[in-house]
This record gives structure tokens, C-alpha cells and sequence, in this order.
């Protein structure tokens, strides 16, 4: 591998017409074929900076893929293949018996013989991206014998579509492990009555760290006159590897991919920058579905039907105390809703949530050479496959904006979907997709200002923000929260905004959430009659809150005695 020095971001469309004119799709090697893989490195550079991080190159969008997955497989090959593993429901053949619902929770969705079919279908450039991702990785296992795969020995093309969307958690992780596994537990294939192993994973079903914030600052509030954003995500310092990617073909990004991804999930190219923070929007829902048998077989009620319901064997392969290999069968169910996921109150639970791999992955990595807003939300209107993220964009023309995820079914607001809805009922049913224009967006607001901290979007802009009142319930579940009440105080009323003064702002010692609660503690301990033993017992303590000015600090007693 060379060095080279990078070039400036083409047009996106000039990736499309390049790789429609370029013919054949370069196939990915061999299993073995070692040397097709170094002659593939040869179009790739990585040069480390000071801070070791990976700047790579290719000769096109495909090459640079592989340079990039192959750095980051140097810097943590195992949570790259960690991600995928999880992500193919089989985390089970490395971790033993607990994970085998886990497994089974993905693989209600992920299906590998539907993804293969799924990558031989998509786009020429999208299967050329996924080719040089697989090149890479196994170039990296066949450069590096010492590296031993806890599974997966050799990584194949399609692959790639099982883990196409970077956020901390997906929507399958909403649903319940262990009410999943309380409920297929009973339907394991051969099971005698009362022997079923019912021990269920011990990780948490999110053990995600939380609290993403992002600020977008327009031109009019920045003191040279140009746009700023702050990215401040809510992952662990090391949930995502850093990186610059380019190539001869227009592709020039620099940020965080979730590791073993080849596309940039938040970050900047020359001309614009974005940033993701999880959403309040209910896109992910449950039908309680009434369930008939008749004769031996099974139905579900759906208005004046009775349909049959789709029951299907898993097979779930986990790894023994012993370390040998065994595997454990299921009989599972879905209705056109989705998969049976849990029972409630005699009824049968089935979830329906996003499930497009080749429209996320498309949409993820072509975003990242969009020059401006217009290509960006051009992309995304195309694709439409974001379900769980809301976006905070700026670019060089001056432009900052605010997008809700593109993914929203239409529903009847008529209905309490943060419960499950009756699957009987056809009112209930999704109906089709939100147009982007239905859903709460920004466009350079009057304010200059722009921001989200996983909170509602109706206040991320002020007084110019979308009104609660024009939307379904849906759009959001969780309302306002004190980060973005912060977020107002710190923004508003600014015109003179640099790179420093932003970041100060971000890391603003002022806690609204105490500034909240703490006068309430304080007014109840006045209102406690002097006889009280505790008026005297907390006297100190609350002298030391009644003084506090609500600020953080190393040292600060009352914020250690609050929090």
C-alpha cells in the first residue's frame, strides 16, 4: 500500500455515472485466493496520523472500502466481527447456551438466504462497495494468521446487509429477550413438557450509554460568518472506530463508523457535515393478535377473516459447556404484522418494524458525499430508510437544517400505538409510509440555531420550531428533557459563535434538572414542622442546596449531595 494525498469531493452523481459506465462489477476473491486480494491492496493507501488515526485511500468508492474496513479490522477485528455476529443471530456459537434468544430475536429478521438473494439484487455500485467490504476483512484474516475468528472464518458480500444502520441499538433490540424467550421457550422443536432449558441471555437489552446532543449554528450566529456543528454522541469512547475516507471517484469523509461498516455514520465531507441523535418517533409496533385453532392448525382474526397464521422452524446452532456444537430448534409464528415476539393477557404479540437492508445501507453511505442539503435530503427522500435516528445537518452554502427519520408508517392517530393495538382490527394497520413534507422538519430557521438531545423536535428551534399540534402523536413518545432545556439557554441570544465558544457551550456546567427538582426539595423541608426529627437531622444538607447556584464542578459538595 501507497501514499497518496487526498483530492476533493466529486458530485455525487458522478459516482453513480462513473460506476454505470465502469461495465462489470469486480467480483469479490475467493475464498483462499490471496493473491487476487493483494493485487485489490495495491489501489488502497492508509497513512496513521500522531493520533493513529486511519487515513485511507483508493483508486475508486469500492477500494476505499476495503482500505477502510481493513484499518478498522487493525484497530478491533473482534468487535467488528462481535457486530456481525450479533447481527446474524449467532452469538451463540462463541458465547454458549444464555445467548440463544438473542439469536433467535435476530433471526426472526435476518434471514441469510434472503440477504444473499437481496445482494445478487441490488444496485451495481452497492454490490461493488459490499465486494471490496468482504476483500477487506478477509484480506486482513489472511495478512494476519495469528487473529483467530471466534465465527465467522471468511466474510461474504451480502453480509454487509445484515448490519446496515449505525445507531447504538436497532429496532430489534426493543423487543423484549426475555418475554421472546418466555414465549418460544414453550415451542421448542421435540421438547418434552416441563424439560425446556428456559435460561435466558444475562445482558441487558440496552446496555447503550445514553444522551446525544447536537447543535447546527447558521452564519448569522458565528463570528466569521459560516456554519458550525457539533456532534456529541452518546456512545462510549470507543463504540466507533475514527476515520478519513477518500477516493478517485469523489468520495472525501471524515468521522465515526460503527465498527465493521464501511460508511461514515456521522461526519463531515468538504462541503457538509451531520450528525444522528436516537429519536422519540414510535416506528416500531405491537399487535395483539386473537388466535383461533381449528383442526390442528392456526389463525389469526383480522376483520371478518380468519387467516392462517405463518409457522416456520429455526434452528438456533449454540456451543456447549464443553465446546462442542449442538443447536436448538423452534417453531415460530408471524401474521403479516410480523413475528410472534411474546404473549400478553391470552393474546399472541407480533412486532412490525423496519426491515430494508439494501435502502439503509444505500442511503447510509451515499449521504456521505452529498455536497448540500438538497442532495442530502434528496437521498434521503429516496431511500426513506431511517428509522431510528433524528438528523442535525449543516453545510458550506449556509445551510442548517433538522430532519425526522424518513422511516414513519402512517397510522391512525386514533390509536395508542406505545401499547400494543388490536391486530384484529384492520384500522390499525400501517399505511404505507410519511411523506418527508409530513413529518416535523427545519430549514435555516430565523433563530440560527438548530438543536436535538433526543428530545421532541417542537422546541429545536425556539420559537420557530414545528408545532406539537400539526402532527400525530407518534412523531414523538418522549417530549421535552432538561438537555434540551440546557440546549435553549446556551444557544439562544448568541451572534458571535466560534469553534471554541461552541464547544464551551456544549460543556455548560448549568443543570436545569436540578434547578427544577432542588427548589421543590427545599420548599418540603420548610414546610416540615420544627418538631420534626428530621428538620434538624437535614439541616446542614439543605443549607448547603438552598445555596447552590446549580452548576457542576470537581469540587462542588452540592453536586455530589444532588446527584
Amino acid at each position: 500500500m501507497r501514499t497518496r494525498t487526498p483530492t476533493a469531493v466529486a458530485l455525487l452523481r458522478a459516482l453513480l455515472l462513473t460506476i454505470a459506465c465502469a461495465g462489470r462489477i469486480p467480483p469479490p476473491a475467493a475464498a483462499g485466493d490471496v493473491g487476487g486480494l493483494q493485487q485489490r491492496a495495491q489501489n488502497v493507501t492508509i497513512v496513521r496520523d500522531d493520533w493513529g488515526i486511519a487515513h485511507v485511500r483508493g483508486k475508486t468508492d469500492a477500494d476505499a472500502v476495503f482500505g477502510a474496513i481493513y484499518a478498522q479490522a487493525e484497530d478491533d477485528f473482534n468487535r467488528i466481527e462481535t457486530n456481525f455476529i450479533n447481527a446474524q443471530g449467532r452469538l451463540a456459537e462463541a458465547e454458549g447456551e444464555s445467548a440463544i434468544f438473542q439469536d433467535l430475536r435476530m433471526k426472526l429478521f435476518i434471514d441469510p438466504d434472503a440477504l444473499r438473494a437481496n445482494c445478487a439484487a441490488s444496485p451495481a455500485w452497492l454490490q461493488a462497495l459490499m465486494n471490496g467490504w468482504a476483500d477487506g476483512l478477509n484480506y486482513y484474516l489472511a495478512t494476519h494468521p495469528n487473529v483467530t475468528p471466534r465465527v465467522i472464518r471468511h466474510f461474504e458480500s451480502w453480509m454487509a446487509l445484515s448490519f446496515s444502520e449505525g445507531s447504538i441499538g436497532g429496532d430489534i433490540e426493543r423487543i423484549s429477550i426475555g418475554e421472546l424467550g418466555a414465549f418460544y421457550a414453550k415451542h421448542v422443536v421435540g421438547a418434552v413438557p416441563g424439560t425446556t432449558p428456559t435460561r435466558l441471555a444475562s445482558r441487558s437489552d440496552d446496555d447503550g450509554e445514553s444522551g446525544s446532543n447536537g447543535f447546527a449554528i447558521a452564519p448569522s450566529n458565528s463570528a466569521n460568518g459560516h456554519t458550525l456543528l457539533l456532534i456529541n454522541p452518546h456512545t462510549s469512547f470507543f463504540f466507533r472506530s475514527e476515520q478519513q475516507v477518500s477516493s478517485d471517484e469523489g468520495l472525501d469523509v471524515y468521522g465515526a463508523s460503527t465498527w465493521g461498516q464501511f460508511f461514515i455514520y456521522q461526519g463531515f465531507n468538504e462541503h457538509a457535515g451531520w450528525m444522528h441523535t436516537s429519536s422519540g418517533v414510535d416506528v416500531v409496533d405491537e399487535f395483539a393478535e386473537t388466535i383461533v385453532e381449528r383442526d390442528g392448525r392456526l389463525f389469526y382474526r383480522y376483520g371478518n377473516e380468519e387467516r392462517p397464521v405463518i409457522v416456520e422452524t429455526i434452528a438456533v446452532p449454540y456451543r456447549t459447556a464443553k465446546g462442542k456444537m449442538a443447536k436448538r430448534s423452534f417453531t415460530v409464528y408471524r401474521t403479516h404484522h410480523g413475528p410472534i415476539v411474546r404473549e400478553m393477557g391470552g393474546k399472541w404479540i407480533s412486532v412490525a418494524l423496519m426491515n430494508a437492508p439494501i435502502e439503509a445501507l444505500s442511503q447510509s453511505f451515499l449521504r456521505t458525499k452529498a455536497r448540500d442539503f438538497a442532495a442530502f435530503r434528496q437521498i434521503a427522500a429516496q431511500y426513506r430508510a431511517n428509522s431510528s435516528n433524528n438528523t442535525i445537518f449543516a453545510d458550506a452554502s449556509g445551510n442548517i437544517a433538522y430532519l425526522h427519520p424518513q422511516f414513519i408508517p402512517r397510522r391512525d392517530d386514533r390509536f395508542d400505538y406505545t401499547k400494543p393495538v388490536d391486530g384484529s382490527d384492520p384500522a390499525t394497520d400501517w399505511r404505507g409510509l410519511t411523506p418527508l413534507d409530513s413529518a416535523p422538519h427545519l430549514l435555516n430557521p430565523p433563530t440560527g440555531w438548530i438543536f436535538n438531545t433526543n428530545d421532541w423536535p417542537y422546541s429545536a428551534a425556539g420559537p420557530y420550531s414545528p408545532k406539537r399540534e400539526d402532527f400525530p402523536r407518534y412523531m414523538d413518545v418522549v417530549g421535552e428533557n432538561p438537555r434540551g432545556i440546557h440546549a435553549r439557554l446556551v444557544l439562544e441570544n448568541r451572534r458571535d459563535f466560534t469553534l471554541s465558544s461552541l464547544i464551551a457551550a456544549a460543556y455548560d456546567t448549568y443543570l436545569p434538572a436540578f434547578a427544577r427538582m432542588v427548589p421543590a426539595v427545599v420548599a418540603a423541608y420548610d414546610s416540615t414542622p420544627a418538631s420534626d426529627s428530621l428538620k434538624t437531622q437535614l439541616a446542614e444538607q439543605i443549607a448547603v442546596l438552598r445555596a447552590w447556584d446549580h452548576r457542576w464542578s470537581v469540587s462542588s459538595v452540592p453536586t455530589s449531595l444532588a446527584v
